[in-house]
């Protein structure tokens, strides 16, 4: 009851802000400037504004601090390191789309700024689940139900990596009107069914206003989108995805609840290797793989509704695989 209230709370938080949030995007001018490298069709896109993950990160939060109070009170801080690394993760992306917007071009804080910041992140939030006792090192397999235990150091260097990984793969799939909301949505279910499940509440209430408020914001960013969640919102979101998932203590549970993150990202990493390696060749028509399947004549809604499909169907493996993990 308490998730479906955080969702709700979110929801609506979401959907108000974003009335008032878009009409002050406008008047900032703080549109999109759209890559000449993509489909040139894009190109319409150019002026939409961005920064519009600013609404769901406002609904969040509100939730979360409204439902997760209980638990803080009680010493249990999970949902609130997990909202933390968020909102960190957001805050980088808002910071590298003001510089685009200040510059009017697609590019905003350098690549090695970016990945220097989001691991020093991703290293405090780590330090932090550890010291609390939320996460251990000993690293959990679904499917096999077993753990394997690391030596800390080493798990540090993984999950860091990881979580810099998956944080970016999320960024890359925010590449067509509501995509990476769309996507997103069925795995913050999926967390929040599976932190019931194991009984991590805090967290499980979490996971439910992340989905309220990308339901709240997909009103707005869903084809064809009147705001662009930008660097902002895209950050933001893989940091609570990797959050849960770290918070739950089963960061491989991303792999199969990931799918459409990581076959973005081996995409582009394919196809950007291939090129270099055969001096201009490609395997796809446009990489990652979404401008792929535009270019073969797929409409952004048939991609958007067949990669939430395909979540949808790798997080229901991925509750079967893990279900088990403290018994029946």
């Amino acid at each position: 009851m308490m998730s479906f209230a955080a969702a709700a709370t979110a929801f609506l938080v979401t959907a108000v802000v974003g009335k008032f949030l878009i009409p002050v995007l406008r008047a900032m001018k703080a549109g999109q400037s759209i890559k000449e490298i993509g489909p040139n069709w894009h190109m319409t896109k150019q002026g939409t504004p961005t920064m519009g993950g600013i609404m769901f990160m406002v609904g969040i939060t509100v939730a979360v601090l409204i439902f997760c109070w209980k638990d803080l009170m009680s010493g249990d801080y999970s949902a609130l390191i997990v909202l933390g690394l968020a909102l960190v993760y957001g805050g980088i992306g808002f910071i590298d789309d003001f510089a685009k917007v200040r510059k009017h071009e697609n590019t905003g804080l350098t690549a090695g700024w970016k990945l220097l910041l989001q691991l020093a992140v991703s290293v405090a939030f780590l330090a932090l689940m550890r010291n609390f006792g939320y996460l251990s090192p000993n690293l959990y397999v679904p499917f096999a139900n077993i753990d394997i235990p690391l030596p800390w150091a080493v798990y540090l260097v993984f999950a860091a990596f990881v979580l810099v990984g998956c944080v970016n793969s999320v960024n890359l799939t925010d590449g067509l009107d509501g995509l990476a909301g769309s996507v997103t949505l069925p795995v913050a279910i999926f967390f929040s069914l599976l932190a019931a499940w194991w009984d991590k509440g805090s967290v499980g209430a979490f996971a439910a206003a992340l989905a309220g408020g990308i339901l709240g914001f997909l009103i707005y960013n869903f084809y064809p989108a009147k705001v662009f969640m930008g660097d902002t919102g895209s950050l933001f979101l893989g940091g609570a995805v990797c959050g849960m998932a770290f918070a739950v203590d089963a960061p491989l549970i991303l792999i199969p609840v990931g799918i459409i993150y990581i076959a973005e990202t081996m995409s582009d990493i394919i196809q950007v290797t291939y090129f270099k390696l055969t001096h201009g060749k490609r395997i796809f028509r446009m990489a990652p793989l979404h401008h792929h399947l535009e270019l073969g004549g797929w409409s952004e809604v048939r991609i958007v509704l067949t990669f939430t499909a395909i979540t949808v169907a790798f997080c229901l493996l991925a509750f079967a695989g893990a279900m088990y993990r403290y018994g029946v």
